[in-house]
């Protein structure tokens, strides 16, 4: 074997390394990145107490559509139509956050840090501020320069069953312990009425109601949401602690309190209901797996080529 071959092997072994994402990123070229980003979090959430809950979904739809690059943040433009503008992506909101985040970053370290890894440690700050668990998050992600609204329907839907969330997330390289535990991130948020009136409303040819659900809170259900609402915004909270990052969404599932037909449908293998009654049962099983699941999630690589000046246009 050569000598310029064995180099050759030798630096391709080396480029996963070199790509790798680091928990130490930035500690030279933008050391109070950190502190930026959770000062503008707990600012914006201050004011608006949706904006943890629609950070980490945020964060989650990134991930899920073309890996951990930033194209959810990128505007819709000319005759491209944006991942923000695909119907799964319509309810998103406060990406003014990742932006005034994004200003104060470039005013400190100029062109250093991408708006993937801002998205990313808005995430796990929106979090903390909800109660929940603190982590290290890697970093040296590059934000990506495509963004297509038709790619969202890769994204994992509300009325999916066991089988298809599994396969949504065994694609991205996560396990069954990783979908119920990153489930669990609904424990904050709101839930429109277009996204579980197929458990409430003609449900199959013989029953209007998924028989799975507790019969009161089915009512309430209904109530909120008629056969033929029209109030644009109508909903209901995700868990009892819309605002806080606890298990409850792990207790009332258990309990036939769950929104979503995926939410319900971690209760039917043996194994995803044993995670679900365990997260139920501890609050710091849940935090643990979760906070590993969230890790594992934005490493998944994106075909980032840059480091936007602004977060919702390509350089």
């Amino acid at each position: 074997m050569s000598l310029f071959f064995t180099f050759l092997l030798l630096f391709s072994s080396l480029l996963p390394s070199l790509n790798a994402l680091t928990y130490r990123y930035y500690d030279h070229t933008c050391p109070n990145l950190e502190s930026i980003i959770a000062r503008e979090v707990h600012l914006a959430t201050v004011n608006d107490k949706t904006v943890p809950a629609a950070l980490l979904r945020m964060h989650f739809h990134d991930c899920f559509i073309r890996g951990c690059d930033g194209s959810v943040l990128l505007d819709s433009k000319g005759k491209n139509k944006a991942e923000k503008d695909g119907p799964p992506n319509i309810s998103l909101h406060a990406f003014y956050v990742i932006d005034k985040a994004k200003k104060a970053i470039e005013s400190a370290c100029p062109g250093v840090v991408s708006c993937a890894d801002i998205l990313a440690l808005a995430a796990r700050d929106a979090v903390v501020v909800s109660g929940g668990p603190h982590w290290e998050v890697p970093k040296g992600r590059k934000d990506g320069r495509i963004s297509k609204a038709n790619e969202t329907i890769q994204l994992p839907f509300p009325t999916f069953n066991f089988s298809q969330l599994q396969q949504s997330f065994s694609q991205r390289g996560l396990s069954i312990q990783d979908l119920v535990a990153l489930s669990g991130g609904h424990t904050l948020g709101f839930a429109h009425c277009s996204s579980f009136q197929n458990r409430i409303h003609n449900f199959n040819s013989t029953v209007d109601i998924d028989p799975l659900l507790q019969p009161s809170f089915a009512a309430s259900l209904q109530s909120i949401c008629p056969a033929h609402n029209k109030v644009k915004n109508a909903g209901s909270p995700m868990d009892s602690t819309t605002t806080v990052f606890d298990n409850a969404y792990f207790k009332l599932l258990l309990q036939g309190r769950s929104i979503f037909s995926s939410d319900q449908s971690l209760l039917s293998t043996p194994y995803s209901k044993a995670l679900v009654s365990k997260f139920a049962n501890e609050q710091r099983h849940f935090e643990k797996a979760f906070v590993k699941s969230m890790v594992k999630m934005s490493r998944i690589a994106g075909a980032g080529e840059e480091v936007r000046l602004n977060c919702r246009v390509v350089r």
